[in-house]
């Protein structure tokens, strides 16, 4: 079993296996993606904490890594290689766990209330309460399964509720890891995460255009 604690994902890792994931749910017709495709996904501007400029060399890099630890696998067949993630099995978790592991790995620390808006595109949970259910378990993981996966991070100056921190990437710094006083949930969060899945929808449309693209360019060559 995978044990983060040991070796934990980088910082592009993260974002190569967590963009996968989200696209794997949100993209289902344009996944498993090309190499171009996970750029310019990992490189989008919406919903992502923080917004990165990864190379393709680093991207390959990245896949390389993730392929070793099977968390990642190169698709056959056709001309264009692709690449699908195999999280859910490789780890060992439900795929509402893994929802809520892909969106701290792409977001970075949130509330439940948090997750659960965000996650409407990859699992629609029934409330905050089977959010956090999956959290504890992510929490409690034994030893024997690889440990926890997840932490609840101490309660911020001036924040009503307390977020969630992934640990696939190794022990969460609590001081970085901390929100400021204004970081509270309220009705002004609510409409910003609408408007970032708004612009995440509209990046997908802008990658699938872009895959529609290079197959016809690629059949006319």
């Amino acid at each position: 079993m995978l044990n983060f604690e040991q070796s934990p994902l980088s910082a592009a890792e993260a974002r190569v296996l967590a963009t996968l994931m989200e696209k794997a749910r949100t993209v289902p017709d344009s996944y498993p993606l090309t190499l171009n495709s996970l750029q310019s996904g990992c490189n989008q501007k919406s919903s992502r904490e923080p917004v990165m400029s990864l190379s393709e060399d680093e991207i390959a890099q990245a896949l390389d890594g993730l392929r070793e630890r099977s968390l990642v696998f190169e698709s056959s067949g056709g001309r264009t290689a692709r690449y699908e993630h195999n999280f859910e099995r490789a780890v060992g978790v439900p795929s509402q766990a893994a929802a809520l592991l892909g969106l701290l790995l792409l977001r970075g620390p949130q509330t439940a209330g948090e997750l659960r808006l965000n996650a409407e595109r990859w699992h629609r949970f029934a409330d905050i309460g089977s959010v956090e259910v999956f959290l504890e378990e992510l929490q409690q993981r034994s030893p024997d399964k690889g440990g926890p996966l997840v932490l609840k991070l101490e309660r911020a100056p001036g924040a009503r509720e307390q977020r969630w921190a992934q640990l696939l990437c190794g022990p969460v710094e609590l001081q970085a890891a901390a929100a400021p006083a204004s970081a509270t949930v309220s009705a002004g969060n609510q409409a910003s995460a609408e408007l970032q899945a708004l612009a995440e929808r509209v990046s997908a449309l802008e990658a699938l255009v872009a895959e529609l693209r290079q197959r016809l360019e690629a059949a006319g060559a």
